[in-house]
């Protein structure tokens, strides 16, 4: 086997955090001052991207970005982050993908989403990363970039024998059925579980109902995380929904967690495949958890070195 050939690679989004911490949000026409301003690297992809990285797994990022100085930043972090830039592209045609945040005192926020860049990955940015595709041992994807082209990819990643996380986020009611039958584990939120089958989750027991909804639509494993609640699983060896709970912190900051999450999972299929899916996900809750306590979004992702060695044993 390749001893460079990624053993992660994500499809999909990077995004440009624009932060601006106010003491209320503005109204139409207003003007007011800040008192804090700072730049973030999101996008629902990378994230998941640079946490599987920073657990030590070699990872690959296919997305693309704007020529432009945010563009170049992101490609930075990357390289910072050892994540190969090999398949991320520059367009002269869009913008890099950026959101635009206000929050106020009380932490509410109001955000401006523009996808710019991200939608412009296509069928030939795939193509030019499918030998890599291929070779991995995980592949993640979401719907930040067209959902057409995170199919695609699942696809070929899933009749090449790679193993396939879904992460239906944003989620859409109408997902395409092939979503399902290309997942070898679908990963949602409470939310994104309720849009796709109507359940209202709350708890576990409704994302045990949700979860085993959408095992029936063809994927073999369903995943519900439920925040501080932990994550339920449903699977087609063992379809009785089975509770994994995680461990009670102080959240200083819940943003990019889920994605803390799937980018450990990704990490312990490629590295510590013999773990069961209970253990793997046990372990991935607990370096989201961490992730909580810290400010940020990628900022606040943990490093392997500066977490308990015995989870990557």
């Amino acid at each position: 086997m390749d001893q460079k050939a990624p053993q992660v690679i994500v499809v999909g989004s990077c995004m440009t955090d624009l932060v601006s911490v106010t003491p209320r949000l503005p109204k139409a026409g207003e003007t007011i001052h800040g008192s804090n301003f700072f730049i973030g690297f999101g996008g629902k992809g990378a994230n998941q991207c640079i946490q599987a990285a920073r657990l030590g797994v070699r990872t690959a990022m296919v997305c693309k970005v704007g020529e432009d100085s945010f563009g170049n930043n992101y490609i930075e972090n990357f390289k910072n982050n050892h994540v190969c830039t090999d398949y991320v592209g520059q367009t002269a045609a869009a913008a890099t993908g950026a959101a635009s945040i206000i929050v106020n005192a009380e932490g509410q926020n109001a955000i401006v989403i523009v996808a710019g860049a991200n939608l412009l990955l296509d069928s030939a940015d795939l193509a030019k990363a499918s030998a890599a595709i291929r070779g991995a041992q995980v592949m993640v994807c979401q719907l930040e970039i067209s959902p057409q082209v995170s199919l695609e990819a699942l696809k070929l990643a899933y009749k090449s024998g790679v193993k396939t996380i879904f992460n239906p986020a944003p989620a859409i009611a109408d997902l395409d059925p092939e979503f399902f039958s290309h997942s070898d584990i679908f990963c949602c939120n409470e939310s994104e579980a309720e849009i796709l089958t109507g359940i209202p989750v709350s708890g576990p027991q409704d994302a045990g109902s949700a979860g085993s909804a959408l095992l029936q639509r063809g994927c073999h494993v369903v995943l519900v995380t439920l925040g501080g609640e932990g994550c339920v699983i449903v699977s087609k060896d063992d379809p009785t929904p089975k509770h994994v709970s995680t461990n009670k912190v102080t959240a200083v900051d819940t943003t990019g967690a889920g994605d803390s999450f799937i980018g450990a999972l990704a990490f312990y299929i490629a590295h510590h495949p013999h773990l069961s899916i209970e253990e793997m996900v046990k372990r991935s809750n607990f370096i989201a958890s961490v992730s909580v306590q810290a400010a940020g979004t990628q900022t606040s992702y943990p490093y392997r070195k500066d977490l308990p060695q015995d989870i990557f044993s």
